[in-house]
């Protein structure tokens, strides 16, 4: 079975197709940049733009860059704030004119991970994390999500936690992969500290390059491990959730 998955991101919005079968892209992913400042009108046209370059005309399932209840936006980061209150599933099945599912960014890469990657069958709790224009997080205990974690705003040294250890802090600082993995350690002894998981996923468009900066990652007890669906984790769990929903 195929349905549509949308990935929301602070620098890309991307989609495809998803073969749940497999747990993979059925068709190569099709990406436009995220409109700055990144209103609902503006993003939806670009999630609009995505889902019709392939002639989409069924279910499609969208993930969003903060707390998602009931399809409802209740933070955003990395877009503009004028997104929060907005019923995103209704405003984007609206233009589409097709069944929506929405739901935070790091929980739909984290469902696809637990099912079809990395996760496996583990039963103990598992945190996945995101690292790209800012932090996501998905958390599971006993094979169960809690959902809309947002565990890239947790305060580390009087810092949002994302603006000193996401992709997009590297970047912005030209930071080495040795300075920016001395951050990600850091950020992940601290959630450890907090949660104590017995496994860590690396997950984003950085897990294509964990050998760059994993093995320099030390004093964390956890098992790190890059996830295997890498950037497309979040299409696929998207995709997952509308055929649920």
């Amino acid at each position: 079975m195929q349905i549509f998955g949308v990935d929301i991101g602070g620098s890309g919005i991307k989609g495809a197709p998803v073969d749940l079968d497999r747990g993979d892209l059925a068709q190569a992913r099709h990406k436009v940049l995220t409109p700055h400042p990144a209103t609902p009108d503006s993003v939806v046209g670009g999630v609009v733009e995505v889902v019709r370059n392939f002639a989409w005309s069924g279910p499609v399932g969208i993930t969003f860059p903060g707390v998602v209840a009931d399809g409802t936006v209740r933070t955003a980061a990395n877009v503009d704030r004028s997104w929060i209150g907005v019923d995103a599933a209704k405003l984007i099945g609206d233009r589409l004119s097709l069944p929506v599912t929405v739901l935070n960014d790091g929980d739909a890469a984290g469902v696809a991970e637990m099912t079809f990657g990395a996760g496996g069958k583990r039963k103990g709790t598992v945190i996945l994390l995101t690292f790209g224009t800012g932090i996501g997080s998905a958390v599971f205990h006993g094979g169960s999500l809690v959902p809309n974690t947002e565990l890239g705003h947790l305060e580390l040294h009087g810092h949002d936690a994302e603006t000193r250890a996401s992709t997009k802090a590297k970047e912005d600082e030209g930071l080495s992969w040795q300075h920016w993995a001395h951050r990600v350690q850091k950020y992940l002894a601290h959630v450890e500290m907090l949660f104590s998981p017995e496994l860590f996923i690396i997950g984003g468009g950085v897990s294509r390059k964990a050998e760059k900066f994993l093995p320099l990652i030390e004093g964390v007890s956890a098992e790190i491990v890059p996830a295997q669906l890498q950037n497309n984790a979040g299409i696929v769990g998207a995709a997952m959730a509308a055929s649920s929903g």
